[in-house]
């Protein structure tokens, strides 16, 4: 295969990776009784705890307050179960293909001109990432103040359910023998655990290559102290305010799909709460569109002001992850991440491999998220996107062999980051996307974190336990330099990109969609996720976070959704006498 070929097949290859994190493959739907479309509400309803978000934090904590409470969980999204494009492992693409307003993923670009995404689905993130399964640090645990035992206790329920060890085939363990052939010691084998050195983690795909999410720990419900509406978009949260020192949230308004107005409010009790689980864009964009806010920002938008807030939707982060991209010579497995390597420096180095990163091999061939028909990362402006030049797209694309679509990635994760900005409201429509500005390697100490990532990449790639992986007439400067001319994100590129890694770094810099921040505590709630300067509401979720814990968040978002249920419980029961904790880990 000649290197232009091998040219055409890196962008392709790369940018459907950018979106295969964005699947779920949940198979067989469970069969809950609580789960109903919104359409079927009651026009007014009452519960001893609302739950705006049924992502990843959210369904565990629904289904751990269920046991002891009625509880109201209500997802804008739809059911990640029986999507026919959706079933398993090898097939993702396919449902990313899909910008309808049904998508379980809704696209967003950062002000920093980097394509992302949010979840739209129940089970949340769960549902659109790469699988990857690991817990938090210790440190990190202890920094955060949470306690030890009810963190370990709360990440085994959910293990029980969605965690299991990967099989490790050629190209993944060649990664790992690459990272512990440059030097990311020790080897630590398999792990949920995050420790430095290399370890194959944990992952939310079975044996089988079914996908199993936060949804599926609604198993843990008790059916009669939950009601899971569907497609139902919070609008906004309602407080009492006349009379009362503190604004007290008591009910929330949503819409389910045909747009007809439901309002749900908190039955009588001192401990009843509405508990907000929309995730690190969602949490504060829905605070402020509620009247809890920048007061400035609200009364743009002509929003009452029931507190001012100046720091709600600040504090966000994403960390950059940035990838090379390795065509190889003899087949590889399809794998999404298993081996990660956690270095000194501050770098995650991980890796994902497989010859349908471009949608599979449909008849003719539709390139799954690179499709011209989508033209999702095209530099053509949409109006040119005419049928005759995506005719033309689409037959160039088909004239590739098969080997041009065979390969792999190496790719690092900045640790944190530091790098921090800032999110806004654009309407006052909950579904439209907020503006959000993440300022990727603001900070140095960012960068240069980045450029020593790479740079363990390169020696990665040049290793003699990776060697069968790679063509030898391609060495890393021209796989650099394929990967800087890549249309990963909308940002300009530069000359010097394959020669400066800091540069390289700057110019493809991607999301891996571990974005967090925006009601962090201290700042928007306290260490109890109660929000500040208000009553009777929380915030439990990723906007919490001033870090991304782990190598991927999903873990510790699902331990946290358990692990607040159970103290919210726990106050609950304690408040009435009882000292019953029989909900524990079982």
């Amino acid at each position: 295969m000649d290197l232009g070929c091998l040219r055409l097949s890196f962008v392709a290859t790369l940018a459907t990776f950018l979106f295969f994190h964005d699947f779920c493959a949940c198979q067989k739907a469970p069969n809950y009784s609580f789960m109903h479309n919104a359409t079927a509400a009651q026009p007014v309803s009452y519960y001893d705890y609302i739950i705006i978000g049924g992502g990843t934090a959210g369904c565990p904590l629904a289904a751990t307050l269920s046991q002891n409470a009625s509880v109201l969980l209500l997802e804008r999204g739809g059911s990640p179960y029986g999507n026919p494009n959706i079933t398993n492992l090898g097939s993702f693409g396919a449902a990313l293909s899909d910008l309808s307003s049904t998508s379980p993923s809704q696209r967003f670009i950062s002000e920093d001109g980097v394509i992302n995404s949010r979840a739209r689905v129940l089970g949340g993130g769960s549902c659109l990432n790469a699988g990857f399964y690991t817990r938090a640090a210790p440190y990190y645990v202890r920094e955060v103040g949470w306690d030890e035992r009810l963190v370990n206790e709360s990440y085994q329920w959910v293990e029980k359910v969605v965690a299991f060890e990967p099989p490790m085939r050629q190209w993944q363990s060649a990664v790992r023998d690459g990272l512990v052939e440059v030097g990311v010691l020790p080897y630590n084998g398999f792990t949920y655990d995050h420790m430095y050195g290399t370890k194959i983690g944990g992952t939310i795909f079975d044996q089988n290559g079914q996908r199993h999410t936060a949804a599926d720990l609604l198993e843990y419900a008790n059916p009669s102290g939950l009601t899971l509406l569907l497609h139902a978009s919070v609008h906004k949260v309602l407080f009492r305010i006349k009379g009362k020192a503190r604004p007290v949230a008591h009910g929330v308004v949503f819409r389910d799909a045909t747009g007809a107005k439901h309002r749900a409010y908190l039955k009588n009790g001192p401990k009843n709460e509405i508990i907000v689980s929309a995730g690190a864009l969602g949490s504060p964009q829905l605070l402020m569109l509620s009247g809890v806010g920048p007061a400035d920002q609200l009364k743009a938008h002509n929003i009452t002001v029931v507190l001012d807030q100046p720091l709600v939707g600040q504090g966000m982060s994403d960390n950059p992850m940035n990838a090379i991209f390795v065509p190889s010579p003899v087949p590889v497995e399809v794998s999404l991440i298993q081996v990660v390597g956690i270095t000194q420096f501050g770098s995650y180095i991980e890796a994902a491999s497989g010859e349908n990163f471009a949608g599979g091999s449909p008849s003719p061939r539709d390139y799954g998220m690179f499709s011209p028909k989508i033209g999702q990362l095209s530099k053509v402006p949409p109006k040119q996107r005419t049928p005759e030049a995506i005719a033309e797209a689409i037959e160039n694309m088909k004239a590739l062999d098969d080997p041009a679509f065979r390969g792999g990635f190496i790719l690092e994760k900045v640790m944190g980051p530091v790098s921090t900005g800032h999110l806004e409201l654009r309407t006052r429509n909950p579904n439209d996307n907020p503006s959000v500005t993440f300022n990727y390697f603001k900070e140095p100490e960012d960068l240069q974190r980045c450029v020593q990532g790479i740079s363990t990449i390169e020696k990665i790639i040049e290793s003699k336990s990776f060697s069968k992986f790679k063509y030898e007439s391609m060495s890393v400067p021209i796989l650099v330099n394929m990967t800087a001319s890549a249309p990963v994100n909308l940002l300009p590129r530069h000359s010097n990109a394959s020669t400066s890694l800091e540069q390289f770094c700057r110019d493809t810099v991607m999301t891996i969609w571990h974005y967090h921040g925006g009601c962090q505590v201290g700042k928007v709630v306290d260490h109890d996720y109660k929000v500040l300067g208000v009553d009777a509401l929380r915030v439990i979720d990723g906007s919490t976070f001033y870090y991304s814990p782990g190598t991927n968040p999903q873990a510790t978002v699902m331990m946290l959704g358990r692990y607040m249920g159970v103290r919210i419980l726990s106050e609950r029961l304690a408040s009435n006498g009882s000292n019953h904790f029989w909900w524990r880990v079982r």
